[in-house]
């Protein structure tokens, strides 16, 4: 049987990825901090959805399936000698890795806030490969990162998947071809943050011989997946706040609540999107096609389509009959921007993707109406600032 150990596996992607690779026959080890819980308090703000804790999820996904989903509460980026410990112990054949703070909102509030997120962030990934080294282990990294690590200016060309061939002029005048990573420009401390993990990746696979595939993934929409759906007590996040809730699903939960949809600046900027279905989907893929021992990263760009803001507000908008309202953005970015994204690797694996146009009607009734009267309206305004000054103090 594989064994897998999903780092983060309580919170928004990793919950539904532990129950689809458990359903798939993957001896499952979550480990988590439940640190998003406790962001919950902080904030003042819960899931739409009602969730359970993780103990009471993984005694359900036991009733309902006869499978069992092992659990481990600690740090890893703080609990070195606990996180080494597991891994020699469990021996996964691979690790995915979700335990990284991934709001880009929250990592810009403050100071205290883009320090937590570096520190939570790149000790978590350093860690993990630091112990994987120690352990003397052959363990296949799959980490989530975001296509935000490249920003969102217009280069005028695709982003490839991972990595730009460059050519140079050699002292003789000679050419000479290179592939480099592909330039990142993040937009914010978070997108910074993964910018880095693709350093340390890039050298504990050229020193030490670490499989690692890294991807790249749009921003996620929807709630549900096929084993969520099962019962209640299985039911994933969904974040509408100001600071978790990600553009789509906020839009969904304002059409719910007669509440105008926000979009911030001219909405102009385009972005990369993929559903919550497709995400689990792709982790599998990557787990069971890993790079062979001696290639470089592999990266491939998790994402299913791009729109601009505003038409999908305009989209939300003909199927629900919300309003729509501008407001000031508050992030440091261009007002209009083209975003063309290569994705071959994970369609020609095998991904069949879930459409905005085929999945939007259902996260509407499922979700969003079902669960409107859990919303706090005074939770939905963006109030993070990019850059001190620029609408108010951060």
């Amino acid at each position: 049987m594989v064994r897998v150990l999903i780092l983060g596996g309580d919170g928004f992607c990793g919950w539904p990825t532990a129950l689809h690779l458990s359903a798939a026959g993957c001896e499952v080890l979550i480990i988590d901090n439940l640190s998003r819980r406790n962001i919950d308090n902080e904030l003042e703000c819960s899931s739409l959805t009602p969730i359970q804790p993780i103990t009471a999820r993984a005694k359900a996904w036991k009733e309902i399936s006869g499978k069992v989903i092992g659990f481990a509460n600690f740090d890893v980026g703080l609990d070195y000698r606990g996180l080494l410990e597991t891994i020699a112990e469990f021996k996964p054949h691979g690790i995915v890795h979700f335990a990284e703070q991934r709001s880009a909102p929250y990592s810009m509030k403050s100071a205290f806030h883009k320090r937590y997120t570096v520190s939570n962030n790149l000790n978590a990934t350093n860690s993990l490969l630091a112990a994987i080294v120690e352990a003397r282990l052959d363990v296949h990294v799959v980490h989530l990162g975001t296509m935000g690590v490249y920003g969102y200016g217009t280069s005028g060309a695709p982003i490839p998947e991972g990595y730009l061939k460059v050519r140079l002029q050699g002292e003789q005048g000679e050419s000479i071809e290179r592939e480099i990573l592909y330039p990142t420009r993040p937009g914010s401390v978070y997108h910074m943050s993964k910018a880095q993990d693709q350093l340390l990746f890039e050298f504990y696979n050229r020193n030490d011989g670490i499989r690692v595939t890294d991807l790249h993934q749009g921003i996620v929409w929807g709630t549900q997946t096929r084993e969520t759906s099962m019962d209640e007590r299985l039911i994933n996040r969904f974040d509408y706040d100001g600071d978790y809730g990600t553009v789509l699903n906020r839009f969904l939960m304002q059409a719910a609540i007669e509440y105008p949809l926000t979009v911030h600046g001219s909405g102009g900027q385009t972005r990369a999107f993929i559903h919550i279905r497709d995400t689990v989907r792709c982790i599998e893929l990557a787990l069971r096609n890993p790079p062979g021992l001696g290639d470089r990263v592999k990266i491939m760009n998790q994402m299913t389509e791009t729109h601009r803001i505003r038409d999908l507000a305009a989209l939300v908008s003909r199927l629900t009959g919300a309003l729509i309202e501008n407001l000031p953005n508050p992030r440091v970015e261009a007002d209009e921007n083209e975003l063309i994204v290569e994705n071959a690797a994970l369609i020609d694996l095998g991904l069949q993707p879930t459409t905005l146009r085929d999945g939007l009607l259902e996260e509407v009734t499922d979700v969003a109406v079902r669960y409107a009267s859990r919303c706090d309206r005074t939770k939905i305004p963006c109030t993070s600032l990019w850059r001190r000054g620029q609408l108010g103090p951060v």
